[in-house]
């Protein structure tokens, strides 16, 4: 298959390096850092998973669309951070030919919102989404790290598409080392895992701590759940499900089952403001803001989380960040 990877950060990189160990062909679009290390050194991933590499001739490195080969990919694999979906989706429908007739778009990305913003640009058939609860860090530009990981990478679609379209990309994924599978219903592990991060990534980057240490503290525990309570309050007034009922059942799987094989994690937030980065917290506690917001619920825990976060994100700015 041609499979074309949009964004090399970890994500990217990390989905990248088991394309290749299959046998896929992947052409890759990052920012010019990344393109030049990986034209010069290769792809290398490490980490739970083991090691694995790629040389500069086994895939493609491109700093822009208009760069590629004029031919369509089976896959679009968008793995940006959320805040750039919006400039993402227009960026491939400026290249119209990247699909061709039958070539589907995947959303390995954070947050919830994503989906939408591609679906109003694409045909809704098209688009599909995967959840990935995989711990991804970037020593280096051309180097991924797999540090955690708490279950398979799930694809699926909130539109209701044919997932027979992703059992292909799904055995290139598993069969190149990262545990993936098609699921029938994705939007229950998308809002599992909005649930999971949003009550562990603001804090751990408040605090600068890694996921354990919120787990272990009466204090930070007692606001992560009164954030999971605001979110199942909001899921249920439009009407979106996960895999647990209500939100003490929730609660207790967090702790018992999701907590603690990503305890020594550090949160994406956390890892984006030591890097002076605009974070995701706008797919994260500012997606339920606006959710509550439309339903006209109250969300106070979430809303403080979020401007915290964004009071350290903006001083990363007025310092000098980029």
């Amino acid at each position: 298959m041609r499979i074309l990877i949009y964004g090399g950060g970890a994500v990217g990189l990390g989905i990248a390096s088991c394309l290749l160990r299959f046998g896929d062909w992947v052409d890759i679009v990052a920012r010019e850092k990344t393109i030049g290390a990986l034209k010069r050194d290769g792809l290398v991933r490490t980490g739970i998973f083991g090691d694995y590499s790629a040389n500069p001739d086994e895939f493609g490195s491109y700093s822009s669309l208009e760069d590629l080969p004029e031919e369509s990919y089976d896959y679009v694999l968008v793995c940006t951070k959320s805040h750039d979906s919006l400039e993402a989706a227009k960026d491939l429908l400026s290249r119209t030919t990247l699909l061709g007739d039958v070539g589907k778009i995947v959303l390995f990305q954070n947050g919830w919102g994503n989906a939408e913003i591609f679906a109003a640009r694409f045909p809704k058939e098209r688009v599909y989404s995967a959840r990935v609860i995989t711990g991804f860090q970037r020593p280096k530009p051309n180097v991924v790290e797999v540090t955690v990981h708490a279950d398979s990478i799930h694809i699926g679609s909130l539109f209701g598409n044919d997932l027979a379209f992703m059992e292909p990309l799904s055995r290139s994924i598993d069969q190149g080392g990262i545990p993936c599978q098609v699921v029938p219903n994705v939007e229950r592990d998308l809002w599992a895992k909005m649930l999971y991060n949003c009550a562990l990534n603001p804090l751990g980057a408040i605090f600068n701590v890694r996921y354990g240490v919120l787990g272990e503290c009466t204090y930070t525990r007692s606001i992560m759940e009164e954030v999971i309570k605001e979110i199942f309050v909001v899921m249920g007034a439009h009407g979106y499900n996960t895999h647990w009922d209500s939100a003490d059942d929730y609660i207790s799987a967090f702790y018992e089952l999701l907590l603690p094989p990503t305890q020594e994690h550090e949160s994406s937030t956390l890892q984006d403001l030591r890097a002076r980065k605009t974070t995701e917290i706008e797919a994260l506690s500012g997606a339920i803001i606006r959710l509550g917001e439309n339903a006209n619920i109250p969300t106070p825990y979430n809303f403080m989380l979020y401007k915290m976060v964004k009071f350290l994100e903006g001083r990363n700015f007025r310092e000098g960040g980029t």
